[in-house]
């Protein structure tokens, strides 16, 4: 399903005057100075009021949590808006779904995959993909949300969220926070026109993090058990999800080990975990771009990569993959059931 839409609301507070616009419709942005100005604009962080929190990760008791800032769509379409205008910009929506899949003690469910490509008239296309379960409420809404503000990151709109490092919050007997952050100085529209800039990242969002759990704790983003042993419970359930020969090719290249519980450093199992799960959505989406494709069409592509889905151990092979079958999906009519 593709979805076309252009914003056509526009907001009171304004990051940058308008772009000019011609009078066929067209942006005009002649000269880099020009050029320079508008990504500075799309930079400069959001307006206090539109920034929001929530709490990403939990301790390994459940009594603290991680709250990380952002912003509503809203607030992208705005600022979108102010600087270009509505008709300066447009955005498409692709939706897929994978078949559904067996989840450990969640049930079936299919996994909702949407792809938003953004173009500014006077800069060009970016594209960013958000996901969600599909028994997640307003699971659409969700990933389209996530698709759209990644697509934007990429033109440095918004991007800064991703700097700021978070704060560990008391919660209580509800889970709610007992007070909200407040933004660092530079993260503030005044504070980033006057020079202010984030401190180099190196590790400071590990270091964050690590503040929230003890030593044998985790990254989890849910309340774990504080034995520790909540990462690598969902690094083993990842074999029935991503296959065994790219579940054991994953352990062996990014930790060197056989098995989970010999991964020492939680962050390693952190990076196991994520690549595990980027495995994941790789199938799911090498499953819907087979079943838009004939039998004879995949294997075509699958021998020409040398790259059969039941032999993959790397994601780069299972990237590659993906992306030619998705490429022959979009140029081939649809498979009838």
């Amino acid at each position: 399903m593709n979805v076309t839409a252009t914003q056509a609301q526009s907001s009171s507070s304004s990051a940058a005057s308008p772009v000019d616009i011609s009078g066929d419709g067209r942006t005009r942005m002649q000269t880099n100075p020009e050029l320079n100005e508008v990504v500075r604009a799309l930079s400069i962080p959001f307006e206090l009021a539109v920034v929001q929190w929530r709490v990403t990760e939990w301790s390994d008791d459940g009594t603290r949590g991680l709250m990380l800032p952002y912003a509503d769509p809203r607030a992208y379409s705005d600022r979108l808006n102010d600087v270009f205008t509505p008709a300066g910009w447009s955005r498409r929506y692709t939706v897929q779904a994978s078949a559904p899949v067996q989840r450990p003690k969640r049930g079936p469910a299919a996994k909702i995959l949407v792809t938003c490509e953004v173009t500014i008239a006077c800069i060009g296309t970016n594209s960013g993909t958000g996901e969600e379960w599909s028994d997640k409420e307003n699971a659409l809404t969700s990933a389209e949300a996530q698709a759209f503000k990644r697509a934007l990151s990429c033109f440095g709109l918004g991007r800064y969220l991703y700097d700021i490092d978070g704060e560990w919050i008391e919660l209580n007997e509800q889970g709610l926070p007992a007070r909200i952050p407040k933004l660092p100085r530079w993260a503030t529209p005044n504070g980033w026109l006057i020079g202010l800039r984030p401190k180099p990242r190196r590790n400071r969002r590990a270091a964050i993090r690590a503040q929230g759990h003890s030593e044998t704790g985790d990254f989890e983003s849910r309340p774990t058990n504080g034995n520790g042993g909540g990462l690598i419970a969902e690094i083993e359930a990842m074999e029935n999800k991503i296959g065994k020969r790219l579940y054991r090719g994953l352990l062996k290249r990014v930790a060197r080990v056989w098995c989970p519980d010999q991964i020492r450093d939680i962050r390693v199992r952190q990076q196991v975990l994520a690549q595990m799960q980027g495995a994941e959505r790789g199938i799911a989406r090498l499953e819907v771009a087979q079943a838009r494709l004939t039998p004879e069409t995949v294997q075509r592509i699958i021998s020409s990569l040398n790259a059969p889905p039941a032999k993959l151990e790397d994601l780069q092979t299972l990237h590659a993959l993906v992306v030619a079958l998705e490429r022959a999906a979009e140029t081939t009519a649809p498979v009838l059931p």
